[in-house]
C-alpha cells in the first residue's frame, strides 16, 4: 500500500530545496560560475532532490504491485505505465537520474556548464513532477 504521508513528506522536502535551488537559478551564469560554493550548493540540492524523486518512484511502483525498475532512470520511465505523465515527460525527467549518479559517485568530471543547465532545467521539470505525483495520490 503506498504510503501518501511518506510520499507527501518527500514531495514537500522537494518542494523546499526547490526554493533554495531557485536562489541559484536566478544567478547571472557569470557569477554563478566564479563561485564554487555555489554550484557545491546547486550540486547538494539537486543530488537531494532527484534521489527523493527516486525514492518516490520506487515506492510508488513497488506498492502498486510492480516489479522494482531495473535502474534510476527506469523509476521514471515506469512510472508512465501508472498513468502518472506522459512519456516525453519521463524521458526528460529521467535524464536526472544520471546526473544524480555522477554528482553522488563522481563518475566523470562534473561539470559546471551542465550543473548550471540543470539548475534552469529542475526550475520547469520538478514542479511537473510534483504535480504529477500528487495527481496520482489523489487519484489512490
Amino acid at each position: 500500500m503506498i504510503d501518501r504521508e511518506l510520499v507527501n513528506r518527500k514531495l514537500v522536502l522537494i518542494g523546499q530545496d526547490l526554493e533554495e535551488l531557485a536562489q541559484l537559478s536566478r544567478k547571472p551564469k557569470s557569477e554563478y560560475m566564479s563561485n564554487h560554493l555555489f554550484e557545491a550548493a546547486a550540486e547538494r540540492y539537486l543530488e537531494r532532490m532527484i534521489g527523493r524523486m527516486i525514492d518516490i518512484n520506487y515506492h510508488i511502483l513497488v506498492e502498486s504491485g510492480k516489479a522494482p525498475p531495473s535502474d534510476y532512470y527506469q523509476s521514471f520511465i515506469k512510472l508512465v505505465e501508472m498513468g502518472l505523465y506522459d512519456q516525453e515527460f519521463a524521458e526528460t525527467i529521467a535524464k536526472s537520474a544520471g546526473l544524480r549518479n555522477r554528482i553522488a559517485h563522481e563518475y566523470d568530471v562534473i561539470d559546471a556548464e551542465q550543473v548550471y543547465a540543470a539548475i534552469k532545467s529542475a526550475q520547469s521539470d520538478v514542479p511537473g513532477y510534483i504535480g504529477s505525483v500528487r495527481d496520482f495520490l489523489d487519484t489512490v
